[in-house]
């Protein structure tokens, strides 16, 4: 039975994640609708924080009302880091898209896994064991799953399952200065991602209340991003809500998209660790890839299934180093449990004795 239990533990962080990154997909095709439309890529910022803010507040409210973690100046400190790193990785990540391409985005988020790994051994909340199975499956199965994303994004090869094209007509030339300015600014966006994993994983640590640490996450980010695109952004027009799809976009985006994808990606955090989570980013890919198949008319390529396919080798070599791990721990706390009742009996029959 504690067995059975054990592997429902571990497989419900990988549901759990399956389903964030589904509300995330979901959640980016109706934002590119809302923005097709008009839409400023900043205001829909600020509005889906605001919605996820107001959402998240009764839940706390209600789950933590009898006990919660005492607040401290330097947790609320960590709050306001965490969301000073989520506004950062938003603005630099709309700006690099918008001097250089989505493809050339896509493909630098697929940097993110690789530097959450590193900056985790760096902070030592993974261990780097080379002479473990469980390390070296670890760390080869990062380095492939972050290549796989890499084949998808960049090689198309021939086509496999063709489909009508909605549109052919939107290639966009820019400029070189432009593209490598772009390309440096999601160079920060992926560092400020990565940092964000592992500033949430340390306030978890000392903050174990995710969805406290995510309602201040989203307020902070309302305010700061609120902020920054008030001076950005000085038309007001911008701020409509008109056409619906508009209004639509930002409630979505508000409780899928930031309070629901956010939140299961804390608890997750808490229960596995950074690198677990960073590696749903190339599976976010393939996910991404399918939508655009079956709803959106785009063309299968060999490229698309063969990176799809080194994704999922790479990821599951990460879960079942993560599964080793997990399992290795068991076993070494059964043996304590084991020699400390061995040891009981005897030093008690001693005392009989005496």
């Amino acid at each position: 039975m504690g067995l059975r239990l054990c592997s429902k533990e571990a497989v419900l962080p990988f549901i759990e994640m399956v389903i964030s990154i589904l509300a995330q997909v979901s959640s980016m095709e109706i934002t590119k609708i809302a923005l097709s439309q008009g839409m400023n890529r900043y205001v829909i910022i600020v509005y889906s924080d605001i919605i996820a803010t107001l959402v998240l507040l009764p839940c706390c409210l209600i789950v933590h009302r009898s006990e919660r973690p005492p607040l401290t100046f330097p947790i609320i400190c960590g709050f306001f880091v965490l969301g000073l790193s989520g506004c950062l990785a938003n603005f630099f990540g709309y700006a690099g898209i918008n001097l250089s391409s989505p493809t050339l985005g896509t493909a630098m988020l697929n940097l993110v896994p690789g530097l959450t790994f590193i900056l985790a051994v760096a902070f030592r909340m993974e261990k780097l064991n080379w002479r473990t199975s469980s390390t070296l499956a670890k760390s080869i199965g990062t380095i492939v799953s972050v290549g796989g994303a890499f084949i998808l994004t960049y090689y198309k090869g021939p086509p496999v399952l063709m489909t009508p094209p909605l549109n052919t007509s939107h290639g966009l030339l820019v400029q070189l200065s432009n593209w490598v300015i772009g390309g440096l600014l999601l160079a920060v966006d992926c560092v400020m991602t990565s940092s964000w994993v592992i500033i949430q994983a340390f306030i978890l640590k000392k903050y174990p209340a995710e969805l406290i640490v995510v309602f201040f996450y989203c307020f902070f980010v309302t305010i700061q991003s609120a902020i920054v695109c008030l001076i950005i952004e000085r038309d007001p027009s911008a701020w409509s809500l008109r056409p619906n799809i508009r209004l639509v976009a930002v409630l979505y985006s508000g409780v899928f998209g930031s309070a629901f994808q956010v939140g299961i990606c804390s608890w997750c955090l808490r229960q596995t660790g950074p690198v677990f989570i960073s590696m749903f980013k190339p599976l976010g890919i393939v996910i991404a890839a399918a939508v655009g198949i079956l709803f959106l008319g785009d063309t299968l390529y060999l490229g698309c299934l063969a990176g799809a396919t080194v994704i999922v080798i790479g990821f599951y070599s990460v879960l079942w180093g993560k599964a080793n791990e997990q399992k290795m721990g068991i076993d070494a706390g059964a043996k304590t449990i084991e020699s400390s009742s061995q040891k009981v009996p005897l030093l008690q029959g001693y005392i009989e004795e005496i």
